[in-house]
Parts: structure tokens; C-alpha cells; sequence
């Protein structure tokens, strides 16, 4: 199903366990970040998704406003009643990627609904650096969009050691966004469609993989 934050019962599921099981520690991690900044508290990773057992890491620019604007469900999530999630959820279904085994992240974590500043794609290294410490299992990083690119080098260049040892793989590609896949060639838009695509069959080899090695993770 798609776009079940729109039921209230599901929603306030959602909610009453987003400090339950695997997504506990990244939630409460959240509520750090929340207690941090001044641009309020970032959205809550669901308790559908892959919490700290997560094999992948889904990056985007920033949190939409079905996520975290004032009638925004509060999580990221591909069931958030946006076509952004829910064109997420399909992609992710097609490569055969279940959802238990991601986590979806900004490269700003907070809500503004705009363009990341540099300063603000700066901001989001630490929260991106604290996330991967709490998540043991990671392999392959995907990157949507030019903002999530941006910011994964920035993260790169701080910590670019911590992702080496941990043999994390990553792969940039288009965000889901009707904005994104938007444009009058349709052979242009196939292509950019194709390339989410082949991003997710690339991250799903990864994540599938019997012989990927057990590795330690910096905390």
C-alpha cells in the first residue's frame, strides 16, 4: 500500500512506536538533533523501515513538507501521502529492495522545504556522522539528488575513513520528485528514470550479497 500516513490510525501507529525495536536508538538520536537547533526537530525515521539492522542508507536534500511541514506526518517515510514517497516505494519495490532494510535520511535534517544553504549541507555532517555510527549492518549509501551528493562529499572529507573501513559503497542518482523527473524530452526523463533504476538493482546486489564482510563501526 502506499500513502497510509493520510489514515490517522496508522499515522498515530506509527508515532506510538517510534521508540520501539531497531528505530529506538536513531529516533531518540533524533531527539538530540531536536534539542540542538533552532529550526525545530527533524522528522522521526518510521518503525517500518530498517532502523539500526538497515543494510541502506537513502539520502535525500531535505525533509518535504509532507514529512515535517506543520500537517507533515512527523517521520520520513515512503507511505507519507506525497508522490515523492510513493514513487520511492515503487522504485524500491521494483529492485526488489524491502523497505526493513533502509533508512531514509536529508543531507539537511531539518525542515526547511528549500535549498540547503553550504552552511547548512556543513551542518548536516555530524547528524549524518552520528547516524552511520548507530548503524552497524550498513552497505550501500544512495544519494538523491544534487544537495544529497553535495553532502555526502562534505561528509566525505571529514570522514572518509570511517566509511573506507566499513566498506560502505555509494551511488548517486536523481531524487524521486515529480520536480526532478520533470521535463519535456521524454527520452531524457526515461533516462533519469532508468538511472534510479539502475541505482537500486546496484544497491540491491550489495545488499544481497552472501559474501559481504563483517566489519567494525566507529562510534
Amino acid at each position: 500500500m502506499t500513502r497510509q500516513m493520510k489514515d490517522e490510525a496508522y499515522r498515530n501507529d506509527q508515532w506510538a512506536r517510534r521508540y520501539t525495536g531497531r528505530v529506538a536508538a536513531i529516533n531518540r538520536f533524533i531527539d538530540e538533533l531536536g534539542a540542538q537547533d533552532e529550526n525545530g526537530h527533524p522528522p522521526y525515521v518510521p518503525p517500518i523501515c530498517g532502523g539500526v539492522a538497515a543494510l541502506a542508507l537513502s539520502i535525500s536534500r531535505d525533509p518535504g513538507p509532507k514529512a515535517g511541514g506543520i500537517k507533515g506526518s512527523g517521520f520520513l517515510s515512503i507511505e507519507n501521502n506525497d508522490a515523492s514517497a510513493e514513487r520511492m516505494g515503487q522504485f524500491l519495490d521494483e529492485a526488489g529492495i524491502d523497505y526493513g532494510q533502509v533508512v531514509p535520511w536529508n543531507a539537511y535534517p531539518w525542515y526547511i522545504n528549500s535549498d540547503p544553504t553550504s552552511e547548512q549541507l556543513i551542518a548536516g555532517v555530524e547528524p549524518l556522522r552520528g547516524l552511520i555510527s548507530l548503524m552497524p549492518c550498513l552497505r550501500v549509501v544512495t544519494l538523491h539528488g544534487g544537495a544529497a551528493a553535495k553532502g555526502w562529499k562534505l561528509f566525505l572529507r571529514e570522514h572518509h575513513d570511517m566509511v573506507k573501513r566499513a566498506g560502505i559503497v555509494w551511488l548517486e542518482t536523481y531524487h524521486t520528485s515529480r520536480q526532478a523527473l520533470q521535463t519535456p524530452d521524454r527520452v531524457e526523463r526515461e533516462l533519469r528514470e532508468a538511472n534510479i533504476r539502475n541505482a537500486f538493482a546496484l544497491a540491491a546486489s550489495v545488499m544481497h550479497s552472501s559474501t559481504w564482510p563483517t566489519v567494525s563501526r566507529d562510534r
